[in-house]
């Protein structure tokens, strides 16, 4: 089922922005990281304190129909506050193109993480550099259609 409710764009402008460009340009627009080139999925969650729809941008690490959703947080010491929004509710939408489809996610370990590790370092090779900057183990999430 869609993802409904009020809608609470991110504080960050330019992903505000860049959220709104993609999906009213169906993914044609606003698709890559910034001037990258680097594809981006837009992914719609419910916020787990404040109960209101968010969406932002992530990496395009796709597989057998599969994303992996990298809660790097720029290799910061702290998780996302994404990651806390799909522990809290793993219900989600992607939209990969013109239109948001259903999944479901679920924090991947051990091989399984490592095998989604390679295929994000290899879409997105920052990933490792953000890896050596904090202590913790970046979580993996691997979402899944409904």
């Amino acid at each position: 089922m869609p993802i409904k409710g009020d809608y609470e764009p991110s504080t960050a402008q330019w992903v505000a922005d860049q959220v709104a460009t993609y999906e009213a340009s169906g993914g044609k627009e606003a698709n890559t990281l910034l001037d990258t080139g680097i594809p981006i999925t837009i992914v719609t969650m419910m916020g787990a304190k404040s109960g209101k729809v968010r969406k932002i941008g992530l990496m395009r690490v796709e597989h057998g129909g599969e994303y992996a959703l990298v809660a790097s947080d720029g290799g910061s010491n702290k998780n996302p506050g994404w990651y806390l929004n799909l522990m809290e509710d793993p219900n989600i939408m992607i939209q990969d193109g013109p239109e948001p489809f259903d999944y479901i996610v679920r924090e991947v370990h051990g091989t399984e993480r490592d095998e989604w590790w390679q295929r994000a370092v290899e879409v997105y090779p920052s990933y490792n550099e953000y890896a050596g900057k904090t202590d913790r183990l970046i979580p993996v999430l691997v979402a899944s259609a409904k």
